[in-house]
């Protein structure tokens, strides 16, 4: 891989140690030329005829639908198009039949974005949500439950969950694929998982308001559309009818606007040109290269996987954080956590590395 080409994609990497991918990925100028144009197009053309919908809109979705299907190893008809992984872990709680009598497992390490889901979904429908430690997942699967709901990487930690347990382990699996998408390699065959939710604007460096689920096609009919709407149907000339889509695409959260497609493909390209599979492994090398190094520098690491997150402890993490922003160098603290977090790139170079433990 050309790191030094892929650098050049991505202006702010000339001025930041950009370590945040993880909340937002960088964004490349081929990203934004195309969603400039994808705009003076609708300025010019306007964005209410048929060609627009059957020559631009329409197809730019199907073809990043593909796209996406491509990345997570599975069929184009088992992706729908959200706005976020939150987006994806709602449509999957809100949509499965979950009662009194059913049981939600989770982990100790999981985001608001799948938390909140889970304990509103509780409170108004009566199922028991019950947590156990990120690495302890499998075993904790028990007799009631009915679907273990978690990360496929910790955004707290970086560690993987280990997948092929789960899977064995009986019970239905949704996974927040926030970190993992562009992150990490992600084969959902491999994973064995029945849903992954995941987002277009982190480690994919799409626009924010894009967000991929998939869906194992015995799984969806298991699932009642949570924002059920013209998309939903089959026959939208008699939504009465209720006919809905066969495939996972009944589950999109309307149509993607057409500039956001245009983004989150450009982005795609750079990835692609840089060759996917040695990103992913070059972003992976060079944070356990940050990790050992931070270990070092004598920071308490937190115990991680293979991942391009890196966690350490700090007596005050947001002060830490800030600190190391107004340096230059963009990271993040984790709120009601002991650690600041840098998410590392195969963008990321080692005057990034340098950088942040200098200001540290």
């Amino acid at each position: 891989m050309d790191a030094a080409a892929l650098r050049s994609e991505f202006p702010v990497l000339d001025e930041l140690a950009y370590l945040n991918a993880g909340t937002n990925g960088p964004v490349p100028l081929r990203a934004r030329n195309a969603a400039e144009e994808a705009l003076r197009v609708q300025t010019e053309q306007g964005r209410g005829g048929s060609a627009f919908f059957e020559e631009m809109l329409i197809p730019a979705a199907r073809t990043l639908r593909e796209r996406i299907a491509g990345l997570l190893g599975c069929g184009a008809s088992e992706v729908a198009l959200t706005g976020s992984t939150t987006d994806g872990v709602n449509s999957v709680l809100s949509g499965l039949d979950l009662g009194p009598r059913d049981e939600v497992l989770t982990s100790d390490e999981e985001h608001p974005g799948l938390l909140v889901p889970l304990a509103l979904g509780a409170r108004r429908r009566g199922f028991t949500v019950r947590e156990a430690p990120f690495a302890e997942l499998a075993a904790a699967v028990g007799p009631d439950t009915t679907l273990v709901a978690c990360s496929h990487v910790s955004w707290v930690t970086g560690r993987l969950v280990d997948a092929e347990a789960l899977a064995a382990a009986g019970a239905p699996v949704l996974l927040d694929g926030a970190q993992g998408l562009g992150a990490v390699h992600t084969d959902i065959a491999g994973l064995g998982c029945d849903f992954y939710a995941a987002s277009g604007q982190k480690w994919l460096c799409g626009p924010n308001g894009t967000g991929y689920l998939y869906v194992r096609p015995e799984r969806l009919a298991d699932l009642h559309p949570a924002w059920p709407g013209y998309l939903t149907l089959a026959a939208p000339e008699r939504p009465l009818d209720l006919d809905l889509r066969e495939q996972t695409d009944r589950l999109d959260l309307g149509l993607l606007p057409y500039e956001h497609s245009a983004w989150a493909a450009a982005s795609l390209d750079v990835l692609e040109a840089a060759g996917f599979d040695d990103v992913l492994t070059a972003a992976v090398d060079r944070a356990e290269d940050l990790a050992v190094r931070l270990a070092e520098a004598g920071r308490t690491v937190a115990p991680r996987g293979r991942s391009t997150l890196v966690s350490w402890e700090e007596a005050d993490p947001e002060a830490t954080s800030r600190r190391l922003v107004e340096a230059g160098v963009v990271v993040r603290h984790l709120p009601g956590r002991p650690y600041v977090r840098a998410s590392v790139g195969a963008w990321t170079v080692e005057e990034d590395l340098e950088r942040l433990l200098r200001a540290l």
